[in-house]
C-alpha cells in the first residue's frame, strides 16, 4: 500500500493539440544521471541530467518523474541512477517508475571539446532514439543541456507513436476477446470486488462493474447472490483508486486492482492478476471510477481468455 501511495505522484495530465489526454497516455519522462567516467568531465554526468530534467519540465506537454521519487522507487534495485539503463531493461524501469520515456546518455571530452551524447527510450517499444551536442571551447554546460533538452523534447513530442504503445478502444478490445472465445463454451461467471478510494467511501464499485459488462457483451452468462443460476466461476478481488495530481481544473487518480478466479466445484484457483491505471477528469470521484474502468478493461482482454481453458 505504501509504494502505491507514493507511486501517484506519477499520474499526470496534459493538453496535447488542444484536446485532454488522460494520464496512461501522458509524456511522463524520467531523467537518469549521465555516464561521464573521463577525468576531465568526471563531475559533469549527474549536473548534464540535472540540467536536462530541468529544462524538459519547462516542457507544457512533458510531465517529469521527480529524482527523489525515481530514486526511492529504484532504490532497492538493482537499477541504480546511472546512465547505463539498457532497452532490455526500460520496461521494468517503468513499470517501477511510471515513465514512459526514459532518458539516459554520457558525456565525454574529445579534442578539448565536451561531447554529450543522449537516448531517448520508450519503455513500452523499447524504441530508442539518440542525440548529441557538440561543446565549442566557449560553450557552457548549461548551454549544451539546454540544446539537448530541446532535441529531447522534440523526440519525445514529435516521435511519441513510436516511444508510447497504442492505446486500444473499448470496442477493439471486446472484438479480440469475442475472437478468441469463438465456438468455446463459456462458464457461467460471479464477479465480486471490493473497491475504496483511499479516505472516501464508495459506492458501486466501478471495476466490478466493467468487468461484468464486458463479461456479458462477451457472451458471458453473470450472476450474483440473488441469480437462480450458479456460477461455475467466481472471480473475486480488490480495487482502491486514490487522487494523484491536480492540473488547473483537472484531477487525475490511480487505481489498482488485483482479482483471482476460481473453479467452484473444484476450489482450484484459474487466474490470479493485477492491474494498475490513471484516469484523469474535472471530478475527482470521476477520475477515480475512470482509472478503474480502465484497468479492469485491461484486465478482462488477459483474464476473459483463460476462463474457458
Amino acid at each position: 500500500m505504501k509504494t502505491f501511495l507514493k507511486l501517484t505522484v506519477f499520474a499526470a495530465l496534459i493538453f496535447s493539440a488542444g484536446k485532454i489526454v488522460a494520464a496512461e497516455e501522458a509524456l511522463t519522462v524520467a531523467v537518469f544521471d549521465f555516464v561521464s567516467p573521463d577525468d576531465a568531465v568526471h563531475d559533469l554526468g549527474p549536473k548534464v541530467a540535472a540540467l536536462v530534467n530541468a529544462n524538459l519540465s519547462a516542457e507544457p506537454n512533458l510531465v517529469m518523474v521527480e529524482r527523489a521519487e525515481l530514486d526511492k522507487a529504484l532504490g532497492e534495485q538493482e537499477l541504480g541512477l546511472s546512465g547505463t539503463v539498457s532497452p532490455e531493461s526500460a520496461a521494468k524501469v517503468g513499470h517501477l517508475t511510471g515513465a514512459k520515456v526514459l532518458v539516459t546518455g554520457r558525456v565525454f571530452a574529445v579534442d578539448n571539446q565536451t561531447i554529450i551524447v543522449a537516448k531517448v527510450i520508450g519503455t513500452e517499444t523499447s524504441r530508442v532514439y539518440g542525440e548529441v551536442v557538440n561543446g565549442k571551447p566557449n560553450s557552457t554546460i548549461t548551454a549544451l543541456a539546454t540544446e539537448l533538452a530541446k532535441k529531447i523534447a522534440a523526440d519525445v513530442t514529435q516521435k511519441s507513436d513510436t516511444l508510447i504503445a497504442k492505446v486500444e478502444s473499448r470496442d477493439d478490445r471486446i472484438a479480440k476477446i469475442k475472437k478468441q472465445l469463438d465456438g468455446k463454451k463459456l462458464p457461467v461467471v460471479s464477479v465480486i470486488i471490493t473497491e475504496q478510494h483511499i479516505g472516501q467511501h464508495v459506492i458501486d464499485p466501478a471495476a466490478q462493474t466493467e468487468l461484468s459488462l464486458i463479461l456479458q457483451q462477451c457472451g458471458f452468462t453473470v450472476v450474483d447472490e440473488l441469480s437462480t443460476n450458479k456460477a461455475d466461476v467466481e472471480i473475486t478481488g480488490e480495487a482502491f483508486s486514490e487522487f494523484g495530481l491536480r492540473k488547473g481544473n483537472l484531477q487525475s487518480c490511480r487505481a489498482r486492482i488485483e482479482l483471482k478466479a476460481r473453479n467452484v466445484a473444484s476450489g482450484a484457483v484459474l487466474i490470479v492478476d493485477r492491474q494498475t491505471s490513471v484516469a484523469v477528469d474535472i471530478a475527482e470521484h470521476v477520475a477515480a471510477k475512470s482509472a478503474l474502468q480502465n484497468g479492469a478493461g485491461e484486465l478482462a482482454e488477459r483474464v476473459i481468455p483463460q476462463l474457458i481453458k
